[in-house]
């Protein structure tokens, strides 16, 4: 659900506050548990280390994410690949694709040096 435009966008004071007279590259990424915090054009280049539920993935603001929240940025759930026989099979597939096309370009580099 969208903010209304009459409010303005919702940044945390907090984390305004611990990036005010700094600059990206001499500090160090800043702990914040605000998921719910927009990103502004003042937190580009820093660093944030966001909370998922568990950790604090580090999340660096480039000009893309102005706009977006810090939540986005650093995943709740984590995926574990789907498993079983078909995957295996699959797997094993792509490695052998991979292997022949190795030869295949050793053999051409071989063939050149000629």
């Amino acid at each position: 659900m969208t903010r209304s435009v009459s409010k303005g966008p919702y940044v945390d004071a907090r984390l305004l506050k611990k990036i005010a007279g700094k600059r990206p590259e001499q500090s160090g990424p800043v702990k914040t548990w605000s998921r719910d915090s927009q990103i502004s054009p003042e937190m580009v280049g820093f660093k944030f280390l966001v909370h998922n539920g568990k950790d604090f993935p580090e999340v660096f603001v480039s000009e893309d994410m102005v706009g977006h929240r810090l939540g986005e940025f650093s995943m709740t759930r984590k995926f574990i690949k789907h498993g079983g026989k078909m995957q295996k099979e699959i797997e094993t597939k792509a490695k052998e694709g991979e292997i022949a096309a190795a030869q295949a370009a050793k053999a051409t580099t071989a063939e050149a040096k000629k």
